[in-house]
């Protein structure tokens, strides 16, 4: 479990096919210490496992379902991503409850920038639309995000020059592809109300 408080991003060093996945290998930008084979770091928001790592570069295995259901197979050499090792229990919860299983992506419509705030307006399906409530939290790229507006389509963040600065978002422009993962705790009250 993450809390979409982003530690770090990520410069990828190569997606490489093998037999059974895509092997995904990133180089972060700040040190994270004492990562260990078998860890979860969620990358963009999707929890993937630590397969090899050396001084300097982390590598997970991507399946097939992933690449499907995220933005990982747009990645290539080069590409700007998010990192987040996961929650320590007993230490603030500083985002939201985020699992780490984006449930499908959307696409950034707009962004909007004024003179003190950032507004990025994003389109999604309107299966992931439906569990997104004004207020409420979202993960984007596995960015714990208040929602701001919420229209038919989509809705809209507003961004901090903090967050901008130290997340992927400063090299997004419209029309990109984006991780969404929305508030797990929405989705149960939704589904223990109708069962």
């Amino acid at each position: 479990m993450f809390t979409g408080i982003i530690e770090t991003s990520a410069l990828v060093v190569s997606a490489k096919e093998t037999p059974m996945s895509t092997r995904l290998t990133v180089r972060p930008k700040r040190r994270l210490g004492g990562v260990r084979i078998g860890e979860s770091i969620a990358t963009n928001g999707v929890c993937l496992t630590v397969v090899q790592k050396t001084a300097s570069s982390f590598s997970f295995d991507v399946i097939a379902e992933t690449l499907r259901k995220s933005n990982l197979g747009d990645l290539k050499h080069g590409s700007l991503v998010n990192l987040e090792r996961s929650l320590v229990y007993g230490q603030r919860l500083h985002g939201h409850y985020v699992l780490g299983h984006a449930e499908g992506t959307g696409r950034i419509g707009a962004i909007r920038r004024g003179k003190k705030d950032v507004e990025f307006f994003i389109k999604v399906p309107a299966r992931l639309l439906k569990h997104i409530p004004p207020k409420g939290c979202v993960a984007v790229d596995g960015i714990s995000l208040t929602v701001g507006r919420v229209t038919r389509t989509g809705f809209s963040v507003y961004l901090i020059p903090h967050t901008i600065a130290i997340t992927n978002l400063h090299t997004r422009k419209p029309g990109d592809r984006i991780n969404i993962e929305t508030d797990i705790l929405v989705r149960a009250r939704k589904f223990a109300n109708i069962r």
